[in-house]
């Protein structure tokens, strides 16, 4: 029995959700707003991790930054906010780890 042949746009989306390029894209996204909320200078010295749950995880390098950025957290919500309405981020976590330079 032939198969009706299914539109494109199905046919792309689904190859797509199996080759993850819509995660992938996601976190391009999510790392390029947090590179604008955040600002060239702090982006360096971080690593945007998932949001899980309404809350963004951040590694921050050193917990002086990890401080600096907790008296930020409002603005940083609403710019995250604002650039990224979708992904419905309603709290950041902060936390020291390692990130690599330039990245």
């Amino acid at each position: 029995m032939a198969r009706s042949p299914k539109p494109i746009g199905d046919v792309l989306a689904e190859l797509m959700a199996r080759r993850g390029f819509a995660r992938v894209q996601a976190t391009a996204a999510l790392e390029a707003a947090w590179r604008e909320a955040a600002g060239v200078l702090i982006a360096e010295h971080t690593r945007v991790g998932a949001v899980k749950r309404g809350k963004l995880e951040v590694i921050v390098a050193n917990s002086i930054l990890l401080q600096e950025l907790g008296y930020q957290k409002a603005d940083l919500l609403s710019a995250l906010a604002e650039k990224l309405p979708d992904e419905g981020i309603q709290d950041i976590r902060f936390r020291v780890g390692t990130v690599e330079p330039g990245g």
